[in-house]
C-alpha cells in the first residue's frame, strides 16, 4: 500500500507534496507502535511479568561472551577468586533468600526475594542488568532453580505453591499447590526437561514428589538435596533434624541436626550440612550417613539466618555466607579458611559459584543486594 505519492501543485510543477504527509504518517505509526508496546507491556505485567531489560546476550562485552560460550571450566583456578566487584545488582526491596545461575544461559542469574518477586539478571549486560521481574507469587519467594535445558524456572514460597515459568515467553506454565509453605524446590534429576513429557517433575518440601509419590513433611524445611541415588532425598529443617526420604517406599530416616543448608560434594561421597552452631558438618552419603567427628568447616557465623553454602566446580573450595555479611572460602581438604570477602552490610544469605567461569562467585544479602565477584 502506498502511503503518499507525487501530486501536481498550482504552478503545474510536480513535487513531492506527499513528503509532509509521509512524515506525519511516520509520526502516527510511531505513536501506534509505542502505544502497542505499552499495551503489550501492561498485558505482560497483568500476567505477572515486568520487563525492564533483555535476557539476550547481545550487549555483553565480547571477552565475557567468549568465556561464557566456551564451556571450558579451566580458564582460571578458583584460587584466583579475588575481592574485585564485577557487578552490583539492586532491585529487590526486601531480603533475597536464594540465587541460582543458569547453566545453559550462563549470563543469567535468578534471585528469589521476600518482596514476592523473582528477578532475572543479565549480569554482564552493558545496559539494564535487571532483565525482568516475575511477580507470579503473592507471598515471599523462598527458592528458585533453573532447568538444565532452556529458559525454564521453578520457584516456590510462602503462598504454598511451586511455579514453573517459561522465562523466554514470560508465561507461568504450571502451578503445583501444597497445603504448607514450600521452602525449597528442585527439578527431578531424571526429568529436568520441561519439554519432555509435557512438564518436569519438581521436588519440593513439603510434598517431596517423585512420579506419583508424595510424602508429607511436618516441620519447616529449609533445604534439600538429591543424593547419588535419584530415589533418595535429604531435607534439612529448623526443628533440630534432617530427614532422608526414600521416594519408592515413603520411609524416612531422621537425624537430630538443625540444617538450614545441605550440599553434596560434586565428586566425593560426602555432603556438608550447615549448622546453627556456626560450622558445616561433614557426613557420608551412604548408610548409615556417618558424621566426620574430626573435621568441619568453621569460622562463619549463622546467628539463626538461613545461611547457605556451595562447593566450587572442581570441589576444591567450599563457600559459605555469614551473618556478618562476609563470604567465607574454605579449602575442601584442610577445612581451613583461605579467604574472607567482606561483601554486604547485613547477613550474606546465599553464595553461588558460576557454572562456567570458575573464578566468579555471586552472593545475596538480607539487605536485598546481590553482588558478583571475580
Amino acid at each position: 500500500m502506498t502511503l503518499c505519492k507525487p501530486v501536481r501543485n498550482e504552478s503545474g510543477c510536480q513535487k513531492l507534496a506527499g513528503k509532509k504527509k509521509k512524515k506525519n504518517c511516520a509520526v502516527r505509526w510511531r505513536v501506534v507502535l509505542e502505544t502497542s508496546r505499552g499495551v503489550w507491556k501492561r498485558a505482560l505485567q497483568r500476567q505477572g511479568l515486568a520487563l525492564t531489560g533483555s535476557i539476550l546476550d547481545a550487549d555483553i562485552h565480547h571477552n565475557i561472551l567468549s568465556l561464557l560460550k566456551s564451556k571450558a571450566k579451566g580458564h582460571q583456578s578458583p584460587n584466583l577468586i579475588s575481592e574485585k566487584l564485577s557487578a552490583s545488582l539492586y532491585g529487590h526491596t526486601k531480603a533475597v533468600n536464594a540465587i541460582h545461575w543458569s547453566s545453559t544461559h550462563a549470563h543469567l542469574l535468578a534471585s528469589a526475594g521476600m518482596d514476592h518477586a523473582v528477578c532475572i539478571w543479565n549480569v554482564w549486560g552493558r545496559n539494564q542488568k535487571k532483565a525482568c521481574v516475575l511477580n507470579f507469587h503473592n507471598a515471599a519467594v523462598k527458592d528458585v532453580k533453573w532447568s538444565q535445558q532452556g529458559h525454564f524456572l521453578l520457584s516456590c514460597g510462602y503462598d504454598c505453591t511451586s511455579r514453573l515459568i517459561d522465562v523466554e515467553k514470560g508465561l507461568e506454565t504450571r502451578v503445583f499447590r501444597e497445603d504448607q509453605i514450600v521452602g525449597v524446590i528442585k527439578f527431578h534429576p531424571d526429568n529436568s526437561n520441561p519439554t519432555k513429557h509435557g512438564h518436569p517433575i519438581p521436588l519440593s518440601c513439603p510434598g517431596v514428589r517423585h512420579v506419583s509419590v508424595s510424602v508429607s513433611n511436618t516441620t519447616p524445611t529449609l533445604t534439600m538435596l538429591v543424593l547419588h541415588s535419584s530415589n533418595l532425598f535429604l531435607s534439612g529443617g529448623s526443628k533440630g533434624r534432617f530427614k532422608l526420604w526414600d521416594a519408592r517406599t515413603g520411609k524416612v530416616y531422621v537425624e537430630a541436626y538443625t540444617c538450614p543448608c545441605v550440599r553434596c560434594h560434586p565428586f566425593d561421597s560426602i555432603f556438608v550440612a550447615q549448622s546453627n552452631g556456626n560450622y558445616d558438618a561433614i557426613f557420608t552419603t551412604t548408610p548409615p550417613y556417618r558424621l566426620n567427628k574430626y573435621k568441619r568447616y568453621e569460622g562463619h557465623v549463622v546467628s539463626g539466618f538461613p545461611i547457605k553454602c556451595n562447593f566450587s566446580l572442581d570441589g576444591k573450595k567450599l563457600a559459605s555466607g555469614s551473618s556478618d555479611g562476609s563470604i567465607y572460602l574454605y579449602d575442601y581438604q584442610s577445612s581451613k579458611v583461605v579467604k574472607k570477602i567482606k561483601a554486604h552490610d547485613q547477613a550474606c544469605i546465599d553464595v553461588a559459584f558460576h557454572p562456567v567461569i570458575p573464578n566468579v562467585i555471586a552472593s545475596c544479602s538480607w539487605d536485598g543486594s546481590i553482588l558478583v565477584f571475580e
